[in-house]
């Protein structure tokens, strides 16, 4: 069993294949030293939970221990392939700093303390808290890393126990706009199109989509094709010069904030040159001609000045997506964390709407998450969303909801919208809400503006629970700790961003006094004493299999679909789309085959917004708007950001991810391999921007911007000019606060409070920034990431 190094070659070898050819079986495995196959004591199914793409994966066990893994070569997902994330992260459920006991605030610092003791201050602290202010003064701010059976349970608490309006996820922070654009065009979340869709594809489209380092194993998958017969064309919008990039057919690199702009452009040639399936859009969408109208304003030369390209580049990206046949679309942080989010999302679903390019092979749209569950918080309503893909505004959807939980529908708050996180930190802010309940997540180094999400985190007014395995930047704030255990520790399903669904089983015991997130739910719960309308327990299910045949009832007759799976099921397939239903047993590949979509105005998940002010629209007029059902084109006009570059400040900053790390290293920096790899940040520079400030490969820089600074090695390279790219990694718990040796380095520093008027989804890709020389080289700049080459896909 050979291992594979995954750090050195990030996307393995090549396994070429032609269109419509099933994707060759690879499989990769990873055991810890010393470790022989013949040691392991048994294989565990579970799948990938450091990254979005939903790896399928057996954890090996060894004396008790997690001692490594494999990819499984049935799983339609990634066929055995596994990504440097998933070869080498299962180290952290072994770190020696993981948390095993309970945590609570004494005389200013955090002690060790039991179980009961930790659960009666919360208890204690959410009573009080109802009886003099209600359940407004409650929050909870949850992951995309649980399971689908954790999120159903804390929506279940928070909406039908407490009657809260204040649950969101950190999707909010990666996928919100995924979901609004999805909603928006379709009339409910869920992705279109499939993995699959790779294998038959003739153009593929990224925009702002870096799946080489996100999604690892998806760019292996479409490394194959490029290496095997009739490849596809690429397309890539990105600023930056990434692997993506470099093997694209066509690279567009606009300034950030200009999505929309370009993409107006875009749909000005396909309409312009008559590369609309006319007889489509007639049959299937509503609003043609208002994005006629919009779009006929952005002809190249417009759309060009606004990106900063050439009106021949936007022509020429235009007649290859124009003249596909076969179009597959992705998208991703380049466009939902920059400005216009939603309104850029959505025209990439109107370009796939007007090509006729929805329900079958090679064609279609994957509006990507960013984390490995993702889908399951928004579909179970562990943020913004009415569980089972429901709509707020239809007081139907709400009774259902009521009558499936067994509650009084007046529980279940519905007056309004529900709170998104930036909305929550203010009302945190001002003293509206006083408790706020953090699981698996780090807003200490993942949001925006961080002085400012200190100083709230940091506010004597707010009590702080935090339920992590790790003790995070976050953690330093909390009044309550709460250990968690992690994946590999505990058994659930998760959905990946195709609507591949997986089942991860328990493979060992968390360590020490550590238990899973659905157990420290649920012991919430019978604490508070929830009951439903009969005087049960509530929620009324008592454990991971329990909850999911209570999460499958929810979901049956919903766009996300359950109601044919089960665990059974789950460990005989290595992963299942939904909806999978009696009469669809084997789950589905792709959504909308018949023309026919989730946007009828009695059983759609949104009535939708306006595109550039985000008001919502009323029931009465979407129906007139949409009786049938159908598709929506929907248009909105460019709009300059909210920050721009100017004397002082005079780059675009953006920030994003990188191929080694995720999200605040909590799990990646304690993976050896990992965290070697790329051990700290790096600031990346185009070669004339580096030139004018003096600045070689290695040196010490500094960038600006009103809110902070971050002192970082130089990359030069790899970026347009006018453009400083950070990843957003690295926070302050493997070094003293708040200044490492060499400055604050976390990328969020800088970045401002901003959102999407649409999605709610805070902006982290357009702040105003300078930038300085401070010394010369002393430490590795760049990290161990090949350059790709063209021998790198033969």
């Amino acid at each position: 069993m050979a291992q594979r190094d995954g750090i050195t070659e990030p996307w393995g070898t090549r396994t070429p294949y032609g269109p419509g050819d099933p994707w060759p079986v690879r499989v990769d495995t990873r055991l810890a030293d010393g470790v022989r196959p013949e040691d392991v004591d048994r294989w565990v199914r579970s799948a990938a939970v450091l990254h979005s793409n939903g790896d399928g994966l057996d954890i090996a066990v060894a004396g008790g221990r997690i001692a490594g893994v494999r990819g499984r070569a049935d799983d339609r997902v990634n066929r055995g392939r596994l990504d440097p994330k998933d070869l080498f992260g299962w180290q952290a459920n072994s770190a020696a700093d993981r948390l095993t006991t309970p945590l609570v605030r004494k005389h200013g610092e955090l002690v060790e303390a039991s179980w009961d003791e930790a659960m009666d201050l919360i208890v204690r602290r959410s009573g009080e808290l109802l009886d003099e202010q209600g359940p407004g003064a409650l929050g909870f701010y949850t992951s995309g890393q649980l399971f689908a059976e954790e999120y159903y349970t804390l929506a279940a608490i928070a909406r039908g126990g407490l009657g809260t309006n204040h649950l969101d996820g950190n999707t909010r922070l990666c996928t919100a706009t995924a979901a609004a654009a999805l909603k928006e065009s379709f009339g409910c979340d869920g992705q279109p199109a499939s993995y699959a869709d790779v294998d038959h594809a003739d153009v593929i489209a990224l925009f702002g989509h870096n799946v080489a380092e996100t999604q690892a194993v998806l760019w292996s998958r479409m490394l194959d094709r490029l290496a095997g017969p009739n490849p596809p064309a690429l397309l890539c919008v990105d600023p930056r010069d990434t692997p993506v990039a470099r093997l694209s057919t066509l690279h567009l690199a606009p300034l950030p904030g200009t999505n929309l702009a370009l993409m107006n452009g875009i749909l000005h040639e396909v309409v312009e040159n008559g590369w609309v399936d006319r007889e489509y859009v007639e049959r299937s969408t509503v609003g043609y001609d208002d994005l006629v109208a919009t779009v006929a304003d952005y002809p190249p030369e417009r759309a060009a000045e606004i990106c900063g390209l050439e009106a021949r580049e936007i022509r020429e990206a235009a007649r290859l997506l124009g003249t596909a046949s076969r179009l597959l679309c992705t998208v991703l942080q380049g466009f939902y964390q920059s400005h216009q989010a939603s309104a850029a999302a959505v025209q990439v679903n109107n370009l796939v709407l007007l090509r006729g390019m929805l329900g079958k092979p090679g064609a279609g749209v994957l509006q990507m998450n960013g984390q490995p569950t993702a889908e399951n918080t928004r579909e179970c309503g562990a943020d913004g969303d009415l569980t089972g893909f429901r709509n707020w505004a239809n007081d139907s959807h709400v009774e259902e909801l009521a009558s499936l939980w067994n509650v009084d529908v007046g529980t279940i708050p519905h007056f309004g919208p529900p709170t998104h996180l930036m909305q929550m930190l203010r009302y945190a802010e001002t003293g509206t809400l006083q408790f706020l309940w953090v699981s698996a997540t780090n807003p200490a180094v993942s949001l925006p503006e961080l002085s400012r999400i200190r100083s709230i985190l940091d506010s004597t007014g707010l009590f702080l629970v935090v339920q992590d395995a790790f003790r995070t930047e976050t953690a330093e704030f909390a009044d309550v700790v709460l250990p968690a255990a992690l994946w590999g520790e505990k058994t659930g399903t998760f959905t990946n961003a195709d609507r591949t669904v997986h089942l991860s089983e328990k493979a060992v015991d968390p360590p020490g006094r550590a238990r899973p997130d659905l157990d420290i739910f649920l012991d919430y719960a019978r604490r508070m004493d929830f009951r439903d309308r009969d005087g049960e327990p509530f929620p009324q299910w008592h454990d991971a299999e329990t909850a999911f045949e209570a999460w499958r009832r929810a979901s049956a007759g919903r766009p996300c679909d359950y109601s044919g799976l089960s665990y059974a099921k789950l460990r005989e397939v290595s992963g299942v789309q939904w909806p999978c239903t009696s009469d669809r047993p084997d789950g589905t590949e792709r959504l909308y085959v018949d023309g026919k979509f989730f946007a009828q105005p009695d059983y759609c998940e949104s009535y939708g917004r306006d595109l550039v002010t985000g008001a919502p629209m009323e029931p009465d007029e979407y129906r007139a708007m949409n009786p049938a059902g159908k598709a929506m084109l929907k248009a909105a006009g460019y709009l300059p950001p909210h920050e721009t570059p100017d004397r002082d400040h005079p780059f675009f900053l953006i920030n994003g991810r990188t191929i080694h790390h995720f999200h605040t290293r909590t799990k990646t920096g304690r993976a050896p391999e990992l965290q070697a790899a790329a051990p700290e940040v790096w600031l990346e520079v185009s070669e004339r921007d580096a030139a004018a400030a003096g600045l070689a490969p290695g040196d010490l820089a500094e960038v600006s911007t009103p809110r902070g600074n971050v002192r970082a090695r130089v990359r030069i390279g790899g970026i347009r000019d006018g453009v400083l790219f950070l990843p957003f990694h690295y926070g302050y718990w493997d070094v003293d606060h708040p200044a490492g040796k060499d400055g604050d380095r976390a990328a969020n520093e800088l970045t401002f409070t901003d959102w999407d008027p649409v999605s709610k989804q805070p902006l982290f890709k357009t702040a105003a920034a300078a930038l300085r020389r401070i010394g010369p080289v002393s430490a590795p700049a760049v990290e161990r990431v090949p350059s790709l080459v063209e021998e790198d896909v033969r």
